[in-house]
């Protein structure tokens, strides 16, 4: 009988700290389906070592010499067929992470995360879910104190005015956490049809994930 190869995700780990890029390492060692392709130590490295490794995931610090992750992930997201990037941080609610967010990162985790919950993150992004849950983002936006709001609000309303009214209402849905089935509820739509309206909305406004579908629909201040 044949047997079925185990399909891993390869990891990239991005800290300039030896320590924690040691115990990521030997904390993933301990997961089958990971592998840990490679390690850098500055946000310059990313780009080079991604072309090297080709990883599905990126593990990123914020605060590197350098170029810091932020930076990095910016630039690095902004390249088609780029790897999920999640953010590796010390703080609990900054606008650097807002901004990790709105670059396409997939999310972030405290480094104090339990080893399990990052090993599980890592599983989950690479499937197309971000780290963070809609409801934990929610919390996240309304504890930065952001500047241009008028600005953004415009913007974002301008990008928004791309959907169809239907598309539009999954993406409010989306901004208040709820999930396919909740929206599905709450519209009469099947799950398909919900899932097949939230790809539309990816599509058409060019972003990444549920995360970034909040954040916009937030700057539209279609949330209060």
């Amino acid at each position: 009988m044949a047997t079925v190869a185990c399909v891993t995700t390869s990891v990239l780990i991005v800290d300039d700290d030896p320590l924690v890029r040691a115990g990521l390492s030997m904390m993933f060692g301990g997961a089958p389906d990971i592998t840990v392709v490679g390690e850098g130590k500055d946000g310059t490295e990313v780009l080079p070592l991604v072309a090297t490794y080709e990883p599905d995931v990126v593990l990123m610090d914020i605060r590197m010499p350098g170029m810091d992750g932020l930076s990095a992930t910016e630039v690095l997201r902004a390249r088609p067929g780029a790897p999920e990037v999640i953010i590796l941080t010390t703080f609990d609610a900054d606008a650097h992470v807002l901004r990790a967010l709105r670059a396409g990162a997939a999310g972030f985790l405290l480094k104090d995360t339990p080893p399990g919950e990052i090993v599980e993150a890592v599983r989950r992004v690479v499937k197309g879910n971000p780290v963070l849950s809609p409801a934990v983002t929610r919390r996240l936006i309304d504890r930065v104190a952001e500047t241009g709001q008028d600005r953004r609000k415009i913007e974002a309303r301008t990008r928004l005015d791309e959907l169809s009214e239907r598309e539009l209402e999954v993406a409010v849905a989306v901004g208040h956490g709820k999930s396919n089935a909740e929206i599905g509820a709450a519209l009469f739509l099947s799950v398909p049809t919900v899932k097949t309206h939230v790809s539309s909305v990816l599509t058409k406004l060019h972003l990444n994930n549920r995360v970034q579908i909040a954040l916009l629909v937030h700057d539209a201040g279609l949330l209060d």
